[in-house]
């Protein structure tokens, strides 16, 4: 009896509509084969909806089963088994599939009665008998860990609780073991039902900092993944208790406390989105109310004073994670309508405020970018005009309640915060920029005698001046102020901020040559200074992050890019301060290396469309003569050499919210263009290129996520994918590189896909079964068929060498398909590369599939002429394919071997046979030995 698969059902019944429930029960099981078991499941689904019997619907329901098995939806697999049991209470492999899905579930002890009801059923079953041993074995692991671990946990809870306890090694020491058994899920059981989380209340409770911390861990164990677990423990500690821990000062603390929300977090939202049931179900009432409690409790903690800049920060980064729908394709977005609702004010107080001044919010250098991060996410996440109308309504009254009545602090904190929405949501930026006498304040107060003043009122003037509703006011009105502070004012700090709002309007014209804003030179001057001020290490490294702003404009000018690279010092300091804890200078540095790779789209204008633009006296953007690709070779080339790759890979490790989406599609079209040359890509994976790519691949942009992809692919074909992508990190390239297959690809990303997973495809049956696991064959498949040939042959190239795989040889196995068809006729094709590829997946396949040799005569007329053609080819590579495939089918059948023998075949095989020794000698000599043994010819003389 066969358990695995859906099995040989039962005879129908002859009710009505039977014969399309057995038809679709029927295409279902062939679906299942193939593998396709989204396809077996639809089937056996629609069956069941044609109203049949309760035989029926066991055997449907238990072949649903199946197919959630293959498809790794444990919790689906069990409820069609119990379904199937439910009609049918003997249904031995419904039982034996439940039980399988219930040992993957973790549920031990329920899994072991169905086994045993199965063992009761068929006593002679080896299957069933060996899987009983197998959970048995496991229960009995458990068990013996479970008991060994009852007196540990008591005892590291002694040893830390104990006020004499002086030996702070064994403090140290039973820490970081209760840690450690927190991880493993049954470790974590025992802390919680041994009263863990009163006892690491206690921990919490001392004050120490290693103590707390080693609290913090343990409870990250405790709640990850585990939704009762998590509310008592909320509970038990208190959910402002817990999120008011964000905000101590010890940083370490801090970051450990941000860890346990997040995964706290994680917990309550997968609980909403799985729903509940059985015990979890009982003690949570109601996870969405637990979610709102804490979001709440992290908008109280943002304007809370006393709290520490680090813990507002990391509030921030929480809400940026939790709040905003993952996808557009959610249609639910009343968590960001509520937030709006209710703390909207909150987050706009931070980005308001201004750092570290007596008596306000202590905020670091990322709380402002942070919070605009935040808003625009907020923003982003509304889905119609009326929901948007209301963000700009809070927005425009919170700024007019400070604007209006409060003096002139008032007005500073009302452009800050204007300053705060124009980097992040615009549009809201720009409605508020448009408020009666905000923009006549921000003119004003540029020429402040206080330097806090003025820095406000340029700032907002430099954010309002790269937004396109207002930067021809701006640059009709604000050139001339900018330059009058830049020449006259004495303070490095107001002089280096006009000269990046001189910088925003001088590249208005992006890398347009025809389009300056400036005279000839002036750039050039205006770059030298932000240079200068980017390497003096004497300045604060709030102060020279302007500079890098101002290169970040600058760099259109292909001028600037030249003269920048060209100095070894200030790619020294930018790479440098990208490293820095100031984490808001990450999109100026990335935009300016996009800029300096050219590595941003641009299309080459049709020489047609360009003559009737000039006749119809159309503006024609130009290129720059040093941005030809000669010259962003040598600037590549440059900026490898002074250790771009390992500063880009410390900026994607960064943990900050600064790193946005935008962000890291920046940093991938870098990339992109430092593995563009092949012999630069041993360079980017000597420096940590190819660890950094991975999670840009993985989150950002559509388009970020394509050209990492992308970079990743070149990597992998033209290097070691083992060494470049070393333990289990080749696994994760895999999804990277399918989604490159997609048809919205170029076909030179198409190209590169299929050639990387190639070369993955040869290392290993794991990483040919990740392939499978990604639904990549049948896109692999689709590309046989493309017109353009280096495709065909990379797609056929890439099956080959899964064909080394048993579901791939049984789709070639599998009726009513023309695959094996498709090969045999490739391996007649002219493109020598391609026949060197289909020939030897027919090679492969029919070495271990020999039932696929007396197919292939039946699947064309020309399969003699084909077998010929390779054993004469002048490669030997390609002889030595097709004395294999010819070996494979005088071994499979007698009466193959005697056609081959009639044919010409014989005689070729013969003078294969006597040239000197090779592995076509061999294969020729060994066809030739076996149509003896068949008696099908006769030895020479001499007995060869």
């Amino acid at each position: 009896m066969t358990v695995s698969g859906p099995g040989t059902p039962e005879p129908q019944s002859a009710g009505p509509g039977a014969t399309s429930v057995e038809q679709l029960r029927k295409d279902g099981n062939e679906l299942f084969k193939c593998g396709d078991y989204e396809g077996a499941l639809t089937a056996y689904t629609q069956a069941l909806g044609l109203g049949a019997t309760p035989q029926d619907q066991a055997i449907l329901h238990r072949n649903r089963a199946a197919c959630h098995l293959k498809l790794e939806d444990y919790e689906k697999a069990e409820t069609e088994a119990t379904k199937a049991i439910e009609k049918d209470g003997g249904d031995v492999k419904a039982l034996y599939r439940r039980s399988q899905a219930l040992e993957k579930l973790g549920r031990l002890d329920q899994a072991v009665l169905d086994l045993q009801r199965c063992v009761s059923l068929e006593p002679k079953n080896k299957v069933f008998q060996e899987a009983l041993r197998n959970i048995a074995g496991q229960i009995q692991e458990k068990v013996r860990y479970m008991s060994s671990t009852d007196a540990k946990v008591e005892q590291m809870f002694q040893i830390l609780l104990d006020p004499q306890e002086k030996g702070t090694e064994k403090k140290q020491k039973a820490s970081q073991n209760l840690v450690v058994l927190a991880r493993e899920d049954a470790g974590a059981e025992k802390i919680f039902r041994s009263n863990g989380v009163q006892l690491l209340q206690r921990l919490l409770d001392t004050g120490e900092p290693d103590l707390m911390l080693a609290a913090l861990r343990t409870l990250v164990g405790i709640c990850s993944e585990h939704q009762s677990r998590t509310v008592a423990t909320l509970s038990v500690l208190g959910t402002r208790r817990v999120v008011s821990m964000l905000g101590v000062e010890n940083q370490a603390v801090s970051l450990a406390a941000c860890h346990l929300l997040q995964v706290m977090f994680d917990a309550l939202k997968e609980g909403i989105k799985k729903g509940f049931r059985g015990k979890e179900g009982a003690i949570i009432v109601d996870p969405a109310r637990e979610l709102k409690v804490l979001i709440s409790n992290l908008l109280e903690l943002l304007t809370e004073v006393g709290v520490s800049g680090q813990g507002r920060d990391n509030a921030l980064t929480l809400l940026i994670k939790v709040v905003p729908r993952k996808s557009p394709k959610d249609p639910n977005n009343s968590l960001t309508l509520w937030v709006i609702d209710q703390g909207l004010k909150k987050i706009l107080e931070v980005g308001g405020s201004v750092q570290d001044p007596p008596g306000e919010l202590t905020v670091t250098a990322n709380s402002r970018m942070s919070a605009s991060i935040l808003l625009s996410k907020l923003f982003d996440d509304l889905k119609c005009d009326a929901e948007r109308e209301n963000f700009h309504r809070l927005c425009e009254n919170y700024i007019k309640s400070w604007f209006e009545g409060h003096g002139l602090a008032g007005k500073l904190r009302a452009i800050q915060t204007v300053s705060c929405l124009l980097q992040g949501p615009c549009d809201a930026g720009n409605r508020a920029l448009e408020l009666n006498g905000v923009m006549e304040s921000v003119i004003a107060l540029c020429a402040s005698e206080q330097e806090e003043e003025q820095l406000v009122a340029v700032e907002a003037l430099i954010h309002a001046a790269g937004k396109a509703k207002r930067a021809s006011f701006i640059t009709a009105n604000g050139v001339s102020l900018l330059k009058d502070l830049y020449k006259r004012s004495e303070k490095d700090s107001i002089r280096i901020r006009a000269l990046v709002g001189l910088c925003k309007l001088g590249s208005a014209g992006g890398t347009d040559f025809s389009m300056k804003q400036f005279a000839e030179g002036s750039t050039l001057k205006l770059a030298k200074q932000c240079r200068k001020w980017l390497c003096n290490d004497q300045m604060d490294v709030g102060t020279r992050r302007w500079a890098v702003e101002g290169l970040a404009y600058l760099t259109f000018d292909a001028d600037v890019k030249e003269e920048f690279v060209e100095d070894a010092a200030a790619l020294k300091a930018l790479f440098q301060l990208s490293k820095s804890e100031e984490r808001s200078v990450l999109f100026a540095v990335a935009s300016a290396l996009v800029n300096c790779t050219n590595s941003y789209d641009y299309e080459e204008p049709d020489p047609k469309m360009v003559e009737l633009a000039k006749y119809a006296k159309q503006h024609v953007p130009e290129q720059h003569p040093k941005d030809k690709p000669s010259f962003v070779r040598a600037r590549v080339k440059k900026l490898l050499a002074a250790g771009v790759v390992s500063a880009m890979t410390c900026m994607v490790k960064t943990e900050s919210p600064v790193l946005t989406s935008s962000c890291r599609e920046l940093l991938s079209r870098v990339f992109l263009a430092l593995v563009e040359e092949v012999e630069d890509r041993g360079t980017v994976v000597a420096q940590g290129g190819g660890k950094a790519l991975l999670p840009l691949a993985l989150e950002g942009t559509d388009v970020g996520q394509t050209k990492a992809a992308q970079a990743l692919a070149k990597l992998t074909i033209t290097s070691n994918p083992e060494m470049t992508f070393p333990g289990e990190r080749i696994y994760e390239v895999v999804r990277p590189l399918v989604s490159l297959l997609h048809l919205n690809c170029s076909g030179l990303q198409n190209f590169e896909a299929l050639m990387a997973l190639t070369n993955l495809a040869g290392i290993s049956e794991r990483l040919r079964q990740k392939i499978l696991k990604e639904k990549a064959v049948p896109m692999i498949e689709g590309y046989m068929f493309e017109e353009h040939e280096m495709l065909r042959r990379a797609a056929t190239e890439c099956m080959c060498n899964l064909a080394m795989s048993k579901e791939v040889q049984d789709l070639f196995e599998a009726t009513g398909n023309d695959r094996l068809k498709l090969l045999v006729l490739y391996s007649g094709e002219d493109d020598e590369l391609l026949r060197r590829a289909a020939a030897g997946g027919l090679a492969v396949l029919t070495s271990v599939r020999p039932s696929l040799c007396s197919r292939i005569p039946q699947v064309t007329t020309h399969w003699l002429e084909i077998l010929q053609a390779l054993l004469l080819s002048p490669s030997q590579e390609l002889q030595h394919r097709g004395a294999v495939v010819v070996l494979n089918m005088v071994e499979a059948s007698r009466e193959i071997a005697s056609t081959l023998m009639e044919s010409e075949v014989l005689e070729i095989l013969s003078v294969l046979a006597k040239d000197k020794e090779s592995p076509v000698t061999r294969a020729a000599t060994a066809c030739l030995g076996k149509a003896v043994e068949y008696g099908l010819i006769k030895p020479s003389q001499d007995g060869k």
